[in-house]
């Protein structure tokens, strides 16, 4: 019983020499290119090609099929002591290449169609919401300042607070007083400096007594900044970093009323 192929399944000579090898279930690393030629040569002879260089190409590879079966059909020289290369070698290189980006091309063409389904709705953002502006400016508020200047802050305030620990008296047992939080040292620090101006960034943050408090009063100084509470500047580059107050000093007559 004969085959029969159909030329528009595929899309070249090596498009059907992959046809074959898997039709046949072999390994593609162990071509029997004896069968795989003579199938291959079958279907040349029924094809009815007008475009010569679609032609031209499956005759090519018919020719390459030819001679590869026809080295390996020669006796080997058993006085060559180095192993001879296998003639399918280059043609398995070939395929794998081939069949590489084949697979590539229909994952390609999958995600193609995909994406033909995906609908995107149009901006629709209110007014009020594309033109708000916050009142205050983190930027500004931070303008001249560097996350590495206030990192190498932190890490001067750290390496002094190691330095204050007394090598014998801390290994002591102590009791020690529960920490406070972020909104709690937030209410402090804006009491201490309400209506204040120039306060030393770094001496608030040396005279606290533990690593954790100055944790928390670093972060409290960010959060007071970023609700425009306090304002930072520094006066010249790597100079000292200053805290000025936003809050006004209540007045007393005020405060009895």
């Amino acid at each position: 019983m004969e085959i029969e192929y159909k030329l528009q399944v595929f899309e070249g000579p090596l498009d059907l020499l992959l046809h074959l090898i898997e039709k046949n279930k072999v390994d593609i690393y162990d071509i029997p290119i004896v069968t795989i030629t003579e199938q291959y040569l079958e279907y040349v002879g029924q094809m009815q090609e007008n475009d010569m260089d679609v032609m031209s190409e499956f005759l090519v590879m018919a020719a390459t099929l030819i001679r590869i079966k026809s080295k390996m059909l020669l006796p080997k020289d058993e006085k060559e002591e180095e192993e001879e290369e296998d003639p399918r070698d280059e043609l398995v290189r070939r395929l794998l290449e081939y069949k590489m980006y084949k697979y590539a091309a229909l994952e390609l063409k999958d995600m193609e169609l995909d994406a033909s389904r995906n609908l995107y709705k149009k901006a629709s953002i209110p007014m009020e919401v594309a033109t708000y502006k916050e009142e205050i400016d983190p930027a500004e508020l931070v303008d001249g300042l560097t996350l590495g200047k206030l990192n190498e802050i932190f890490q001067s305030i750290m390496k002094k607070q190691v330095d204050k620990v007394d090598p014998i008296r801390s290994k002591f047992g102590t009791i020690e007083k529960e920490e406070i939080n972020i909104e709690e040292r937030m209410i402090q620090i804006r009491e201490e400096v309400r209506g204040l101006k120039g306060i030393n960034f770094r001496t608030l943050l040396a005279t606290q007594p533990t690593k954790m408090n100055v944790i928390v009063t670093f972060m409290s100084i960010l959060e007071l900044m970023k609700i425009g509470a306090i304002t930072i500047r520094q006066e010249e580059t790597f100079g000292e970093i200053v805290i000025d107050s936003l809050d006004e000093i209540e007045l007393q007559g005020s405060t009895e009323q």
